[in-house]
């Protein structure tokens, strides 16, 4: 293993992360390793057996995840798998069983819906509340597993996170938090005393539109073996050449977000200015209504402005003026996208919210562009 990167700065722990010990004239990050099976004469001992167990790519990059979500800190291991909705599946099915209770956020990722049909397939009982106002303590009792989502998305709502951690762990329960929108740079949930820590790194952890992965990082233990279990079982694995480029894109990690994060601040405070926008959340605006809470608990507000527009017919008018920005889902890209949320449904918003992904741009250019598009929509 490479020196450990715990005294440094978040950009160069970004750059060093998960990196092996040099060995002359090999690449400093190896290769991607394509291997289904392992040289494995005699009796099965070793980390390398077989290719739905484990891989040298991912080891590296599930130990440089981990110097990023709780540097410093012993006792935690990282699994990667193919996708975000991999990783929170994996907690979700691996610690519950029929007769549990979960509370899920009712104002989260679109596809938890979804997800809690199955639940209730399976014989556990759903509660749900909205992220603000830390409303889930109010469903808390009896629960065998609290899941959190601050910032939420869509909305950008933000709950306090070490109190429900200590409310939920009074009561006997776990507490995984989705911390795919804030990315280990900007929250380190495990710090504030969460069990897991869960996220897409399909977004801004990687940040280039092209890698689809998930992770979990939690505490050692049963909890953490069950987990792993579930990803064995399940298959639901990443390929290495897709964990190879993550971990080489978690390098720009630290430049990435605090240009998108910057923008992001730039591009919502310009929109404050607009009459014809309504709704603006950005946590990073002093006067947002998650503000307080965020800075309390936030390294980085996120690249993520939501908005509304007058219509439906309004947004898509002014997605379609739009020069810089793809209409596109997703977030975290370091090409800005833009999406009317309303059109996959699932989302409890207006017909005219707009979920915009701050990318890398030359923030002039961007808030140009939108503000461009703003008007020439408005005709």
């Amino acid at each position: 293993m490479s020196e450990s990167t715990e005294g440094n700065g978040e950009g160069t722990r970004a750059v060093r992360a998960g990196l092996p010990e040099p060995v002359r004239n090999e690449p400093t990050l190896p290769g991607p390793a394509f291997a289904a099976h392992f040289h494995l004469p005699g009796e099965v001992g070793g980390p390398y057996t077989y290719g739905r167990d484990e891989n040298p790519t991912w080891t590296l990059l599930e130990r440089a995840i981990g110097e990023l979500e709780a540097p410093g800190r012993d006792g935690l291991q990282t699994l990667v798998f193919a996708s975000g909705m991999a990783a929170i599946s994996s907690v979700l099915f691996s610690q519950l069983r029929a007769g549990d209770t979960v509370v899920l956020p009712n104002d989260g990722y679109q596809v938890l819906p979804l997800v809690r049909a199955q639940l209730e397939a399976y014989g556990i009982e759903v509660r749900t509340a909205p992220t603000g106002g830390d409303a889930q303590l109010e469903v808390l009792d009896g629960a065998k597993l609290l899941w959190i989502e601050s910032p939420s998305n869509p909305g950008l709502d933000v709950c306090d996170i070490r109190r429900l951690v200590e409310a939920a762990h009074a009561r006997g329960a776990l507490v995984a938090v989705d911390n795919t929108l804030a990315t280990p740079l900007g929250q380190r949930p495990l710090e504030l005393g969460a069990d897991f820590s869960v996220a897409s790194g399909t977004k801004q952890l990687t940040g280039h539109g092209d890698v689809l992965l998930g992770y979990v990082t939690g505490r050692d233990g049963e909890a953490m073996t069950a987990v792993r279990r579930w990803r064995k079982i399940v298959g639901a694995i990443p390929g290495p050449m897709e964990a190879w480029l993550a971990h080489r894109s978690i390098a720009t990690l630290q430049l990435r977000v605090d240009r998108q994060n910057a923008t992001a601040l730039v591009l919502a405070e310009a929109l404050k200015r607009r009459p014809d926008v309504t709704g603006l959340r950005y946590p990073g605006l002093p006067d947002d209504p998650s503000h307080k809470v965020a800075s309390q608990q936030m390294r980085r507000y996120g690249c993520v402005v939501s908005f509304t527009l007058p219509s439906r017919e309004r947004a898509e008018r002014f997605l379609d003026a739009l020069r810089l920005v793809d209409d596109a889902t997703s977030f975290g890209g370091v090409r800005s996208t833009a999406e009317r949320r309303g059109r996959w449904g699932g989302d409890a918003v207006p017909d005219g919210f707009v979920r915009f992904s701050v990318g890398a741009e030359d923030p002039e250019d961007l808030v140009a562009d939108v503000l461009r598009a703003l008007d020439e929509s408005a005709h």
